[in-house]
């Protein structure tokens, strides 16, 4: 929790700091991305509970919804208008591929081992028929 924590605020650090050097937010596009992912990578570790104490990651998640509360702020004054507004439409298009993207991988991985179950299982009867024939050729006494 505390290495997404960590570079949450690595990439708004850059995020700020390019901003009050006059630059575009685009400029920081990729800070922007680091801070997403991180924070993402920080509210599912919470949601699974494994980040540490209750407080911990309470204390995590606010920090990180302060900075994106500076980030809106950020990119309303300093963005063009309804920047923030095509941001939020753009991650919520993202987050939904991306969970589509896992389902598939999911759902991927879940097909190729039902292929090789039925792959094994289908060489397991193939080696008890074939068993079964040499049995009976060999009771038959042809082998």
């Amino acid at each position: 929790m505390l290495a997404e924590l960590a570079a949450a605020n690595a990439a708004f650090a850059v995020i700020k700091q390019a901003v009050q050097n006059g630059k575009e937010i685009a400029a920081a596009g990729s800070a922007i991305a680091e801070f997403v992912g991180a924070k993402e990578k920080l509210q599912k570790k919470a949601a699974r509970k494994g980040g540490g104490s209750d407080l911990e990651e309470f204390m995590a998640l606010e920090r990180i919804r302060e900075q994106e509360d500076q980030l809106k702020q950020i990119m309303i004054y300093a963005g063009r208008p309804g920047l923030w507004a095509d941001w939020q439409k753009f991650q919520a298009k993202a987050r939904v591929a991306r969970r589509e993207a896992e389902e598939e991988r999911i759902r991927k991985r879940k097909m190729y081992f039902e292929i090789a179950i039925i792959t094994f299982l289908f060489i397991v009867g193939l080696t008890v028929l074939a068993a079964f024939v040499i049995l009976a050729l060999h009771s038959q006494g042809r082998i």
